[in-house]
């Protein structure tokens, strides 16, 4: 009986060695291992029992019949994570993999899960139940190479250091304004006046405000998505307030630039002193107060759609 016992052990012990070899050479090959129904159960549903390695697994739909332009933002920080764990030193030890499941190639995996919605990052430990992984919260999180690297460490203690590829987008523009800046002052070497105007430091000082409360930072930081399209429409505002579209950010950016504008004609009317230019003033701060209510109604408005349940609204 022990010797039975012993020959079984030693070829599960075979088995799991042979099985580690394929998934190691299939990740060899390209950082994320493409899994269908038939891989996924071999590799980390019932048939790869008992197994003494992790697999982090991305649920996507990347098919362009699904419209999924997010699951193309997640999967290109997704396979960055992944590359960067395979150039670390805990990639040795063959304790953690990476996969990915369309849904078009497994979709009874998708079933099984009880996933629903894509793209979803899922962790199956090694000890743990298959069914039931651990999932990475998107909508509070992201989706960042960055934030699956501090995720991965929390549930495996493997820390990653990400490596992006180099994008050369930012320097050249950062190159080409700074060619600009000095070919404006080189033509203007003798009346500098330009660089004490208040008129061009207010209007610098004002965009950049604009740009850092409209949740560009947040839309970098996050990898948000354009906007969400459907099958019947597109949404442009995130439905709460925990998430945002890019599209969205260009909203909040001009309602603002509107209320900006709005308060600068108001004032600039009401503290007029002129008694002959009054009428043209008093018509000013008129325009002024219009732009008010009018973008404070659609900034009311975008929150009102953000947080279910707000009441109050102005014009609309």
């Amino acid at each position: 009986m022990a010797g039975v016992v012993m020959f079984s052990m030693t070829a599960n012990a075979g088995n799991l060695e042979e099985q580690i070899q394929q998934i190691s050479d299939l990740m060899d090959r390209r950082p994320v291992i493409k899994l269908n129904a038939d891989k996924f159960r071999r590799f980390i549903g019932s048939q790869s029992l008992p197994r003494n390695y992790s697999f982090i697994v991305m649920m996507t739909a990347m098919s362009p019949q699904r419209s999924c332009q997010i699951c193309r933002q997640a999967y290109e920080e997704f396979v960055i994570t992944a590359a960067s764990f395979r150039n670390s030193p805990h990639y040795a030890s063959k304790r953690l993999f990476f996969g990915m499941v369309d849904y078009d190639d497994g979709s009874e995996v998708f079933n099984s899960l009880g996933i629903n919605s894509a793209p979803s990052f899922l962790y199956f430990n090694e000890k743990g139940n298959f069914r039931k992984p651990d999932e990475l919260n998107i909508q509070r999180l992201g989706f960042g190479a960055d934030i699956m690297a501090r995720w991965i460490q929390e549930k495996t203690g493997m820390s990653v250091k990400i490596f992006r590829p180099p994008n050369m987008s930012m320097p050249i523009i950062m190159g080409v304004l700074g060619l600009t800046i000095i070919a404006i002052l080189y033509m203007s070497r003798h009346s500098l006046g330009m660089l004490f105007n208040r008129n061009i430091w207010a209007f610098t000082a004002v965009s950049i405000v604009l740009l850092m409360t409209s949740g560009q930072m947040w839309n970098h930081i996050r990898g948000a998505p354009l906007m969400q399209r459907g099958r019947n429409q597109n949404s442009f505002i995130h439905q709460s307030s925990s998430g945002q579209y890019v599209i969205e950010t260009y909203l909040v950016m001009l309602i603002n630039a509107g209320l900006a504008i709005g308060m600068v004609l108001m004032t600039d009317g009401l503290r007029s002193t002129d008694r002959s230019d009054g009428k043209r003033k008093k018509f000013i701060a008129r325009i002024g107060f219009l732009l008010l209510v009018l973008f404070f109604s659609l900034l009311l408005s975008v929150f009102r759609q953000k947080s279910y349940g707000y009441p109050y609204r102005l014009l609309f």
